[in-house]
């Protein structure tokens, strides 16, 4: 059989991929610029936080969802289809949520945008394998990282000049923009790679996936505004046996919708949890700084996203570094160091209080985005090579499902906290801040723990040769490999 790279349009590689890198940059850009609006968004709409967060949960709710029927999608769906009708979804849910005119209206128009980030994350992967020829999969991954990587150290910065030249509706305004160059360039260049198969795809577990999630995440983020009200306990308990059933029904089916029988291998399983919570930290994190920069000690949206651009940038940098050193060290001695540095970090922003100067910030912020790398690269690089090669693509996804799910939990319980302190005082603001930093802290002391579990692999067999399948998906920091890739591989 022809190879797929040998197609006279993939001449050009990173021309043919253009268009998806701009497509999955908007959504990482997405993801992060929201943090910085939410104060605006509460005053101008009259909600509370707990409603506010639904704009950062409610998006990563709508990828978690999306990501385990994607490997699915890709096999019915031509994919250059499916990346236009992406691309458009993410174009609607922009123009809707920057002429939105209530809060219901706005988070509409953002989970439309989670929808379609979830299915461009994967979609680029999958392509990859398909456009690049073999030697060069590593460098073009390389450079897919890159522009995940870029994306979320930008958004706060140039969320928060956005605001305070023009609104919040700037933002959505700009990803519109963005989201046009992205279609034309997938219409004009992109070439569909990958073959449809279309095997059997079983509806149930694609309804018991969303209604899972869906009601587990919601009753969770609604504890801040309802308490613990028959409501948000039913959805919680509805939610957990949805997902239960879920998980056995994986594992009975011939085809299941995600194969989840890598939870079965501890080696996956307990740096998978440690990633999961690692994530969540820094959601938590992400989503208490720029409120409690703006709301807490009165800066303005565009000096709170200057200032979380250093730490931003180190994020980045240090993430690149970890995955070099995780051939050398291992995942446990990198854990630890990140495990201290987070430690620190965490410690120093329980100490800001209404009058801390700006450097003590900007210390607590960049210490504590060196350490998150070196967690979440090692565990991630140990529970994927723990894994066989034809069950690392699903292994990769249940990562970053549960990554999304657990992140979206995370900042709802980071919420919950924030709303312990007086919100109507700039010290009470502070307050409810360092419940969350708690609550972060409480997260890394999980990540220690789970650390004693890990089992190292032997130094020569990290800086052997790595198979196709897991150095694709390794490169995915935050993003799925589709399980179509294993198979075209393998075959």
């Amino acid at each position: 059989m022809q190879q797929s790279f040998a197609h006279p349009s993939f001449a050009h590689p990173h021309r043919v991929m253009s268009g998806l890198y701009a497509g999955v940059f908007l959504g990482m850009l997405s993801e992060t610029s929201m943090n910085i609006a939410l104060p605006d968004l509460m005053d101008e709409f009259s909600v509370t936080s707990g409603t506010a967060q639904w704009m950062v949960v409610g998006y990563m709710l709508a990828i978690g969802v999306v990501l385990p029927c994607v490997g699915f999608l890709l096999k019915w769906v031509r994919t250059k289809t499916l990346a236009l009708l992406a691309l458009v979804c993410f174009l609607i849910g922009a123009v809707v949520c920057t002429a939105a005119t209530n809060f219901p209206v706005l988070l509409t128009g953002r989970m439309i945008q989670g929808v379609s980030t979830g299915i461009m994350l994967p979609t680029m992967y999958a392509a990859i394998v398909r456009v690049f020829p073999p030697h060069k999969i590593g460098a073009a991954n390389g450079v897919a990282g890159l522009t995940i990587m870029f994306a979320p150290v930008i958004g706060p910065t140039l969320a928060g000049v956005l605001i305070g030249a023009f609104s919040w509706r700037a933002i959505f305004a700009m990803l519109a923009i963005v989201a046009v160059a992205a279609i034309a360039l997938t219409a004009v260049f992109f070439v569909t790679p990958i073959e449809r198969t279309r095997p059997a795809v079983d509806v149930l577990s694609v309804i018991a996936s969303a209604l899972g999630f869906g009601c587990l995440v919601a009753g969770v983020s609604l504890i801040s505004d309802m308490g613990f009200s028959a409501m948000v306990v039913g959805l919680i308990v509805v939610g957990a046996l949805v997902l239960a059933f879920y998980a056995h029904r994986q594992f009975a089916i011939a085809d299941p919708l995600l194969d989840l029988k890598a939870l079965r291998i501890p080696a996956f399983a307990v740096p998978a949890v440690m990633v999961s919570c690692s994530f969540a930290c820094t959601l938590a994190f992400m989503y208490l700084v720029p409120q409690e920069l703006q709301r807490g000690l009165g800066m303005s949206s565009t000096m709170a996203g200057m200032l979380m651009l250093p730490a931003g940038v180190v994020n980045a940098l240090c993430t690149l570094l970890a995955g070099r050193l995780y051939d050398r060290l291992g995942a446990k001695r990198l854990v630890w160091a990140g495990v201290a540095m987070a430690a620190v970090g965490g410690a120093l922003f329980l100490a800001i209080g209404v009058g801390s100067p700006v450097a003590l910030f900007l210390a607590a912020h960049i210490v504590i985005m060196v350490g998150i790398p070196f967690i979440q690269q090692s565990t991630q690089s140990a529970a994927l090579h723990a894994l066989p090669r034809e069950m690392a693509a699903d292994g990769s996804t249940i990562l970053n499902t549960m990554q999304q799910v657990v992140g979206a939990i995370g900042t709802a319980v980071a919420t919950c906290l924030l709303g312990l302190g007086d919100a109507s005082t700039q010290a009470g603001f502070v307050t409810g801040s360092r419940y969350g930093y708690v609550f972060g802290l409480a997260l890394i002391a999980l990540v220690l723990a789970g650390s004693f579990l890990l089992r190292e692999e032997r130094r020569e067999a990290r800086q052997g040769e790595r198979r196709p399948a897991v150095a694709a998906a390794e490169s995915a920091a935050v993003a799925p490999v589709s399980a179509s890739v294993a198979e075209d591989l393998a075959a």
